[in-house]
């Protein structure tokens, strides 16, 4: 499906979709919920070609953005990161024939990240139950206590920490893409400044600190002392991130490693996110 038949999908109405954002958030309509619920439905992005495929994917994410941007509703905070993310570096790089080794490789694995995103979106908007991982986003995005650079990165950890070694494995990766891989994510921290701008700007957050613990570990010194920085944490904010979120992936392909892979990743989502909470309560974000 091309991106511009992505506006011209037949809507689907949202079954028990909260036509209400929460109460630190403005208010959503009801034709708004189902709109989002009819962009997120993964279930019309179908055929061969994979990057038009992908193309598709990223237009629903970014129509879904700006009704979160329009009300500067919470659960958008990390679809905002996102948008930018993909316009600025991503998308560029998958219409460069020259960027990749193997160019269907890298649309196959962008795709299944970015889809994974939308399947939670979908079943937040349409009566389903989201995956636990991006449960957690979406309640402390109705949570008024958590700032919106804390929900933020709740939807980072959730993508980068648990949906993208699913999606390596997905992929069928091999240690031979590892370059393309690598070439992918580091456009995450590349648009940096972008990302945390919009956000700040959008949402009223003060994103900066926690962006950089998370991805240069940045004031990790302050939590060292409060029984929540452990192994698998100092390992998730070390510049060497990627090649363990990469290596997980690999061993996720293999059915006697998978459960136990999946139990490091979780507990690594969870101490990653008291870390947040920790530093969120220390720097007053």
């Amino acid at each position: 499906m091309s991106v511009a038949a992505a506006s011209v999908v037949t809507p689907v109405a949202a079954l028990a979709a909260p036509a209400v954002s929460p109460d630190c958030a403005p208010v959503l309509s009801a034709a708004e919920v189902d709109e989002i619920a009819r962009l997120s439905d993964t279930s019309e992005l179908a055929g061969d070609d994979e990057l038009a495929r992908l193309d598709d994917a990223v237009a629903r994410e970014h129509g879904i953005t700006e009704i979160f941007e329009r009300h500067a509703d919470r659960r958008g905070t990390f679809a905002s990161g996102l948008d930018t993310v993909e316009a600025a570096a991503v998308m560029p790089l998958q219409h460069d024939s020259r960027a990749f080794a193997d160019p269907a490789y890298a649309h196959r694995i962008s795709f299944d990240l970015l889809r994974r995103f939308l399947d939670n979106v979908h079943a937040e908007f349409s009566g389903g139950t989201p995956e636990a991982h991006w449960r957690n986003y979406f309640a402390l995005a109705a949570d008024c206590s958590a700032s919106p650079a804390r929900v933020a990165l709740a939807g980072y950890n959730a993508h980068l920490v648990v949906d993208l070694p699913r999606s390596v494995a997905e992929a069928g990766s091999t240690p031979a893409d590892a370059g393309d891989y690598f070439t992918i994510v580091a456009s995450i921290a590349n648009t940096g400044d972008a990302i945390t701008e919009r956000t700040d700007r959008i949402y009223s957050a003060k994103m900066g600190p926690l962006w950089r613990f998370y991805f240069f570990g940045e004031g990790l010194d302050s939590v060292l002392g409060k029984g929540v920085a452990t192994k698998p944490m100092l390992v998730a904010a070390d510049l060497g991130a990627n090649t363990t979120i990469f290596a997980n992936g690999l061993a996720l392909e293999n059915p006697a490693l998978a459960p136990a892979v999946e139990a490091e990743i979780e507990l690594e989502r969870r101490v990653a996110e008291g870390v947040f909470d920790e530093l969120a309560r220390l720097d007053g974000i």
